[in-house]
């Protein structure tokens, strides 16, 4: 996203020289090319084998939240390839050697990629709410192929309108010329910075469109998902309850209702969590910023940064290694088709639950609603029939 000056900052010697001033030390350097090494090789092998995992196996692709998920790995897997790699280099060397329009360019990409991928956690909290909190019907309606495809659509268009469109322009740079031309400056003509600032209008748009929108949609999203969530497993639980034969049978469906609920807050509070510390630090720092006569250290902008460009790695994680059907297709993946872990039917005789998922977790929510005394037979293949909102038991 917003790179600041990440070069050798010039100090001041007694001839009055610019000399470079080291910005690490050997020892911090190893240490930060192993990090940053390994961040970008998980993040790589991570959304890789989301991917693969969906275009091999039949039932993940019937699933249109994963749809969601294979379009952001392939951004986080753009963003750990084109825009993570010159980044480490240019912070470990302390020098740009790519050029002002590669800089331009890669500053575009930079923007555009994270923001689709925020986009798309946007997305799949939006998708998960109309599944969990809907009725298989409604979600049916509102989940159509067309409006899957105009969603993941605008995940990639929008992000141009604050990224390549603005910055190719200059439109960012618009007010604040000589301060970037004073930082770029560095009084070495060996020694160059790929120098990204912006002023006051295109810090606060492009943090509320990347980030500020997105996160009030996502809470609003996973708050409506956990009171549905907490307000099923009350109900379940009361109507085992009145049919329990024993103190001991209602104890236990009152234990399995409280790690229900708990389940469902620790896999929301993970999600939301992850986000907003890999994100939030980076957009509070780029929307004050321009504020304070940009006097935030670089050093600061650049961990910001890299825990945003973390949030990549994070996201297979989150979005699909939690997720039990995901587990077993890497499984089959990494062990060359093992048949020990081929999937039972999805709506086999075997299958002696429902559950719905919660973006890569499972809110295990067992099938025994009463109504007047009768199983409710015709709501019960309705929910076997959805495929969309149904996940395998874990």
């Amino acid at each position: 996203m917003n790179l600041r000056l990440w070069g050798q900052m010039p100090v001041m010697d007694n001839a009055n020289e610019s000399i470079p001033a080291p910005a690490f030390s050997m020892p911090e350097r190893i240490a930060l090319m192993a990090f940053l090494s390994l961040v970008m090789l998980m993040s790589v092998l991570g959304n890789l084998l989301v991917m693969v995992a969906v275009c091999k196996d039949r039932q993940l692709r019937k699933i249109k939240t994963n749809y969601f998920i294979v379009s952001l790995a392939f951004a986080d897997l753009l963003v750990s390839v084109l825009v993570m790699p010159f980044g480490a280099i240019e912070l470990i060397r302390q020098n740009w050697n790519y050029g002002g329009t590669f800089c331009l360019v890669r500053t575009s990409l930079d923007v555009l990629l994270t923001t689709a991928s925020i986009l798309h956690l946007c997305c799949i909290s939006l998708d998960r709410y109309y599944a969990i909190c809907c009725q298989p019907l409604v979600y049916r309606n509102k989940m159509t192929p067309m409006r899957v495809a105009l969603m993941l659509g605008g995940c990639w268009v929008i992000p141009t309108f604050i990224s390549f469109l603005p910055i190719m322009l200059g439109w960012n740079s618009i007010g604040i010329e000589d301060l970037i031309e004073q930082r770029t400056s560095s009084g070495d003509p060996n020694v160059t910075q790929c120098v990204f600032m912006v002023n006051k209008p295109y810090a606060l748009t492009c943090s509320v469109v990347a980030f500020y929108i997105p996160l009030g949609l996502m809470v609003l999203a996973y708050q409506r998902i956990y009171v549905t969530a907490r307000e099923h497993a009350r109900q379940i639980s009361v109507l085992q309850r009145a049919g329990a034969s024993s103190s001991d049978s209602a104890d236990h469906q009152r234990n399995h209702r409280m790690r229900t609920e708990t389940k469902a807050a620790k896999t929301l509070c993970i999600i939301m969590g992850c986000f907003c510390l890999c994100w939030a630090p980076f957009f509070i720092t780029n929307v004050v910023d321009p504020f304070i006569d940009y006097t935030v250290p670089d050093k600061l902008w650049t961990a910001c940064l890299w825990l945003g460009y973390i949030n990549s790695m994070l996201n297979p994680i989150l979005y699909a290694f939690l997720n039990k059907s995901f587990r077993r297709a890497f499984l089959i993946i990494l062990c060359c088709g093992d048949k020990r872990y081929r999937r039972p039917s999805i709506l086999g005789p075997g299958a002696p639950c429902t559950a719905t998922q919660i973006n890569g977790s499972t809110h295990v929510l067992k099938y025994s609603v009463l109504h007047n005394g009768n199983h409710l037979e015709q709501e019960k293949l309705s929910l076997q029939n959805d495929t969309e909102s149904q996940e395998s038991c874990f």
